[in-house]
């Protein structure tokens, strides 16, 4: 798989992500920010269409190449900015979010747009508080996960872990009252 700053979404947390995505048989997802296509390609497989969205060229080219080497054809490419290009999308079941740009007003967009669950990686804190306020302001916030992952590696003959950078996995439903202020 070819790679761009940023990716490809490692293979456990891919795994999680979409364990909080959900996609069904005939699901429309987007993945807004989509790098590699990683979270694309193994939602694809899952889910009806798949919506791949990146404002980045070199991103465009590098998931257009991995989407070919994988044989999926359930994929559309759209290079653009959120939340400008989700006007041209139908209604979806449910968005992933790679990338944090603009965040506010694509979260208020998918909100209008989405039928079912929104989830966000992100890696800096601030980033997910941010995310989390905007997300209870919204209400559609359901849960943050922070997943911690160590793979093993060789060590003097034997077997040590090497931590891999933390991701949080932020999950937002828009089905239902996914927040409420207890009183």
């Amino acid at each position: 798989m070819e790679t761009v700053k940023g990716g490809p979404t490692k293979s456990e947390i891919a795994a999680i992500t979409l364990l909080k995505l959900k996609p069904f048989p005939g699901d429309v997802i987007a993945d807004i920010g989509c790098g590699t296509g990683s979270i694309s390609i193994l939602a694809a497989k899952k889910a009806g269409f798949v919506y791949a969205i990146d404002s980045r060229k070199e991103a465009i080219t590098v998931t257009e190449n991995n989407i070919k080497e994988s044989h999926i054809s359930n994929i559309k490419l759209i290079q653009g900015e959120a939340p400008g290009v989700l006007d041209e999308l139908p209604l979806l079941d449910c968005a992933f979010i790679g990338g944090t740009k603009n965040i506010k007003p694509v979260l208020q967009q998918l909100k209008t747009k989405v039928k079912n669950r929104i989830v966000v990686n992100a890696v800096r804190i601030q980033t997910v508080t941010d995310i989390i306020k905007i997300m209870q302001e919204l209400e559609i916030f359901s849960e943050v996960v922070h997943v911690q992952i160590s793979k093993s590696y060789e060590l003097a003959g034997e077997i040590a872990f090497k931590p891999i950078n933390p991701v949080y996995i932020i999950v937002g439903d828009v089905s239902k009252e996914a927040y409420r202020e207890v009183p």
